[in-house]
């Protein structure tokens, strides 16, 4: 477990036991000696809450105090985002599946409705984006929560006013990244790809199928494709490595201005080696290598001037 998410359990076990985080933090040490270190700090944690009373079932909790494989969680949030609803069909059954991203004043989660009674709340609009829902016995898996059947999704007659609607993103380093989260990290490029090419839809910026000669659009039909690029970098800040994909909308900021003028391209991705910048996204698995991979969406320079102000502002 990373360092931040074993502080905010200990915070958690702190508020709600009433103790300060150091007596916390002391017993848990005790308890890893007392069985000469056969248990890791999370598991100590869990078996000091324990032992003070402490049911993270039973308690309703805020959106920034869930961790990753916390069952039967309840939470109560206002709705800022709803997907469409998909169909899918598994074992020769069809199922439904609607995403969702709730927010409180702590921060803001997805949320992924799987059971039907749950779905048609959103499909008759008794549910819908501003609304306060409750949530109950819900799953954490990684850093999203599912309702299955014996879950409860319910509408909230209570009033949430000022919510957390911008993507949280952390900073952290890629010895402590785990998959779906979403982090800011300043690393440097030590292996950068060759550019490779793909099609989208001119319309919908979407992957396309080819049928023939002819490219295709799921939403727009046959289309006139729009050529894209991607690169795979690896990233390393001195705690591990980690490989990384950017895509188009972000070449401009890593340096690429022509991408038909090849000579062009390999010179700067030369010019990328050794470069330390500032990578925004979210860590995904890759099926392919079954690896995590950052899958990147903000390229930044790294300004002097602003990490001396940063610094500045912490000390």
């Amino acid at each position: 477990m990373d360092n931040s998410n074993y502080e905010k359990l200990v915070s958690i076990i702190s508020k709600y036991s009433g103790l300060g985080k150091d007596e916390i933090e002391r017993k848990i040490v005790a308890k890893r000696e007392k069985i000469s270190g056969l248990i890791s700090r999370e598991g100590a944690a869990q078996v000091v809450a324990a032992e003070l009373g402490i049911s993270f079932d039973n308690e309703k909790l805020k959106i920034d105090e869930l961790l990753s494989g916390m069952k039967r969680v309840n939470i109560t949030g206002k709705i800022i985002n709803i997907s469409p609803v998909r169909t899918f069909t598994r074992n020769g059954q069809e199922g439904k599946v609607v995403n969702l991203l709730v927010a409180d004043e702590t921060s803001n989660i997805k949320v992924v409705l799987w059971d039907t009674n749950h779905i048609s709340l959103i499909e008759s609009k008794e549910i819908g984006n501003d609304s306060v829902v409750e949530i109950y016995n819900a799953t954490m898996r990684e850093n999203e929560l599912h309702l299955g059947n014996f879950s409860e999704f319910k509408p909230s007659k209570e009033i949430l006013g000022n919510v957390k609607t911008e993507k949280v993103v952390k900073e952290k380093n890629i010895s402590d990244l785990r998959v779906s989260d979403n982090v800011n990290l300043r690393a440097f490029i030590v292996q950068a790809f060759e550019p490779r090419a793909f099609n989208v839809c001119s319309t919908c910026k979407k992957k396309l199928t080819v049928e023939g000669e002819n490219y295709i659009c799921a939403e727009h039909g046959k289309i006139v494709p729009e050529k894209r690029f991607l690169i795979n970098l690896v990233l390393d800040d001195g705690t591990g490595t980690i490989r990384a994909v950017v895509f188009h909308d972000n070449f401009a900021r890593l340096g690429f201005s022509n991408m038909e003028n090849n000579e062009s391209v390999l010179e700067q991705k030369e010019i990328l080696l050794g470069k330390e910048m500032f990578f925004s996204g979210m860590v995904k698995m890759n099926s392919y290598f079954n690896n995590p991979e950052f899958s990147v969406n903000l390229v930044n320079e790294i300004n002097i001037e602003d990490l001396i102000n940063s610094f500045e502002k912490n000390t």
